[in-house]
């Protein structure tokens, strides 16, 4: 496992990185992979920036990916390209098993608070249907059929079809 020259995994880098962003920026539901990687040289938690962060972001912690060779599922792909921390009943591969967060112990003391944040609040956080555009649209025809059994209204629609 690539560890950056204080000893913090690379995987636990790219997760601080996310996690400050998610926080920082509460109502901005992924980032791309560009800020992403902006931040975690901004962090400077891995002295100058090496190859293999680019790596985990867009592949070893995503637990929507198939698993290449790392299992993590710190962040999720959300649309190619962009990503966010990943949460509890997200999609996910069927053979990713590995870690959702940074072991407390393995995280510099100033960023341990992002642990208790997303222990308590982020990773708890589930989306309603307000936040899913499509399940948003839930029930928004019924007024098409408001006067008609809907039996009949699909026969209606369906008159002199061949």
């Amino acid at each position: 496992m690539p560890r950056t020259p204080e000893g913090l995994k690379v995987a636990d880098e790219v997760w601080i990185a996310t996690a400050l962003l998610q926080r920082e920026q509460p109502r901005t539901a992924d980032f791309t992979v560009r800020d992403i990687m902006r931040r975690v040289q901004e962090e400077g938690l891995g002295g100058r920036p090496r190859g293999s962060v680019h790596v985990h972001v867009i592949s070893h912690c995503v637990a929507n990916r198939a698993p290449s060779p790392a299992m993590h599922r710190m962040l999720l792909e959300t649309t190619r390209g962009r990503r966010r921390l990943f949460r509890a009943g997200d999609p996910q591969h069927p053979q990713r098993r590995g870690k959702l967060r940074p072991a407390r112990e393995d995280v510099p003391p100033r960023y341990r608070d992002l642990i208790e944040w997303y222990d308590t609040e982020y990773s708890t956080k589930t989306r309603g249907l307000e936040e899913d555009p499509l399940l948003a649209l839930r029930g928004s025809g019924r007024s098409l059929w408001a006067d008609e059994h809907a039996d009949d209204y699909v026969r209606r629609l369906r008159e002199g079809w061949t």
